[in-house]
């Protein structure tokens, strides 16, 4: 084997240990990594996540709902509970993005990540005709909601107002309510 070879044989967390031992030892690499670990942070494209969101919720499959829910050994669990934790399963990895966007003050792009989110949900509340959807009627904008206040609470009153003129313009149904929670 080449020794250059070995770069596409080492584990995601092996290269993360070697980037560490890295950057501890030569202050120019350490800089050039962060400056790309930023460009990459700074990548938010609103209708790609949009879409994501869109296609992680129509994804959900009604059997697997039927599955999870009902009597079980630890107790009973509805239709209706069940269809609430899917849903917040699916948005999991997209909030711990917003959420990590938030942690690290890069609030243009969580501000962005989160409009993906959004729009999403509400695309999904409009469009999906997936029988999971039925299941799951009030989830969505209770969702909407818990999302666009975790991301408000970090946000500063110029974001907010770009917030709120963009659920205006793309979830109007829920953009009274919606603009009061931040």
């Amino acid at each position: 084997m080449k020794k250059d070879d070995i770069l596409d044989k080492i584990s995601p967390d092996e290269a993360l240990e070697i980037l560490r031992q890295l950057t501890k030892i030569d202050n120019d690499l350490k800089t050039k990594v962060i400056i790309l670990a930023e460009d990459l942070f700074r990548d938010v494209d609103v209708e790609l996540i949009c879409e994501d969101v869109f296609y992680a919720l129509d994804g959900i499959d009604v059997h697997e709902l039927w599955d999870r829910s009902g009597s079980k050994m630890d107790g009973y669990t509805s239709p209706e509970e069940m269809s609430e934790q899917m849903f917040e399963e699916a948005l999991e990895p997209f909030v711990q993005n917003m959420k990590r966007l938030l942690k690290l003050k890069i609030h243009r792009e969580a501000k962005l990540y989160c409009m993906g989110i959004l729009k999403g949900i509400y695309q999904y509340k409009e469009e999906s005709e997936s029988e999971f959807k039925s299941w799951a009627s009030d989830v969505p904008k209770e969702s909407f909601g818990y999302i666009l206040d975790g991301w408000g609470k970090n946000s500063n009153n110029k974001d907010k107002k770009e917030m709120k003129e963009f659920i205006r313009k793309e979830s109007p149904e829920w953009s009274e309510w919606a603009i009061k929670q931040i």
